[in-house]
């Protein structure tokens, strides 16, 4: 009889903690799953990792792989002490000195923005995009991205760089409060009301204080440990999603970057990649 409930138990606590097992296993392989591609180029191989928190870059990015969209496009923008830039389609049948960097493989992704975690540090990966003022959602290019090289900055010119995201950030929602104002302000212009602007101007401007007190821009103390010791471009950060970043290779992109490039910044002698594959 003792033994029947000792097996009962056992069974019990069995049952129990099998599945809290598996549960922490299955969430330790999904904590060490990594996608990491290989760029094979004409100076060399680059491996990347892509993010797991930027799934819907992750899983683009594998899709142009699996299609051979990486295959044969140039280096067509390449600017020392900043970045590296492919994945222009027209790139593989370009001639020489053609101006490329305006087509593209598929369609426009969502950002994704993981910040301040995921930031332009030297060798992250991004997306390009259109600009700001056709492209307010900031949607990254379905395929052209650039490897940060950048360069380091010491806390001074973080500090004023900080400053400056910060006034841009709050120029940014003054400018949307005035639009949400827009006839109010018409209004006051047409009956010459300068004392009624005067006032509704001052409380944008409170309501932009307040809007931007909980969420002013600011630099991590790992960010500013990062772009003081090894570089980056953090007048970048927020602006376009970081998806990934080089685990093997940078000496290729440090090459990469400095070679002879005409007006447009594109490589004198095309640098390519040959094959991207996934390791």
């Amino acid at each position: 009889m003792i033994l029947k409930i000792s097996k009962f138990i056992a069974l019990a606590v069995l049952a129990i903690v099998l599945p809290l097992m598996l549960c922490a296993f299955k969430q330790k392989n999904m904590a060490n799953d990594m996608t990491v591609v290989r760029l094979e180029t004409t100076l060399g191989n680059i491996d990347i990792k892509l993010y797991n928190e930027t799934p819907g870059h992750k899983e683009n990015f594998i899709n142009n792989v699996k299609d051979g969209a990486y295959d044969g496009v140039l280096f067509h923008r390449v600017i020392n002490e900043f970045m590296v830039q492919t994945g222009d389609p027209s790139s593989k049948t370009a001639t020489k000195g053609q101006m490329l960097g305006s087509s593209d493989h598929g369609e426009e992704i969502p950002a994704e923005f993981v910040y301040p975690k995921l930031f332009h540090k030297r060798g992250a990966i991004a997306a390009a995009r259109t600009g700001d003022n056709v492209n307010p959602e900031k949607k990254s290019s379905g395929s052209q991205f650039y490897i940060v090289t950048g360069k380091k900055y010491n806390e001074q010119e973080l500090i004023q760089m900080e400053k400056s995201i910060q006034n841009r950030q709050k120029q940014s929602i003054f400018q949307d409060l005035c639009s949400e104002n827009r006839y109010e302000i018409f209004r006051l212009r047409k009956e010459r009301n300068s004392a009624g602007l005067t006032e509704l101007q001052e409380k944008l401007i409170k309501q932009t204080e307040d809007t931007v007190k909980s969420n002013l821009f600011h630099f991590t103390p790992e960010q500013k440990k990062e772009y003081t010791e090894n570089g980056g471009t953090p007048f970048l950060d927020g602006s376009y999603t970081v998806y990934g970043e080089v685990i093997s290779g940078m000496e290729v992109v440090d090459s990469l970057q400095t070679v002879k490039t005409d007006s447009n910044d594109r490589p004198i002698e095309d640098v390519k990649i040959i094959k991207a594959i996934i390791l």
